[in-house]
C-alpha cells in the first residue's frame, strides 16, 4: 500500500507579494525552498491562514535570502500582501517506509521570512 504522508513544510511565511499578471505558481525564496527540500516545479498546498483559503499550485525559486514569497496568476487572489501562510508537499511512500519517514519542517522568522540560525 502506498500513502501520502507530509514531505516538506515552511511554517507560516508572510506574503510579500501577489502578482495576478503571472502565468502562475508561487514564488518561494530559494533558500527556503532547499532548506525544506522543495524543488522547482513541485506541487504544493499553500494554506492561508490569515483568511482560511487554501489552494494547490506549484512552486518557483526567487532570490535567495530575498524572503520573497509571491502568490502568481489566479492564486493571487487568494492571498494579500501581509498574510501569513503555509506552504506544505506531500510525498507518496509504501506504507512501510511512510512509518520512518522524517519530513523536512522550517520554522523561518515570519516578520521577514528568512531563516532562523
Amino acid at each position: 500500500m502506498v500513502i501520502e504522508v507530509l514531505k516538506s513544510k515552511i511554517h507560516r511565511v508572510t506574503v510579500t507579494q501577489a502578482n495576478v499578471d503571472y502565468v502562475g505558481s508561487i514564488t518561494i525564496d530559494s533558500a527556503l525552498m532547499e532548506a525544506a527540500n522543495i524543488i522547482r516545479g513541485e506541487k504544493v498546498q499553500v494554506v492561508n491562514v490569515t483568511n482560511g483559503e487554501r489552494l494547490e499550485t506549484y512552486a518557483i525559486p526567487g532570490a535567495a535570502g530575498s524572503g520573497v514569497i509571491c502568490l502568481n496568476g489566479a492564486a493571487a487572489h487568494k492571498a494579500s500582501v501581509g498574510d501569513v501562510i503555509i506552504i506544505i508537499s506531500y510525498a507518496a511512500l509504501d506504507f512501510e517506509v511512510a512509518k520512518s519517514f522524517q519530513p523536512w519542517v522550517i520554522f523561518p522568522e515570519t516578520a521577514t521570512n528568512k531563516l532562523v540560525k
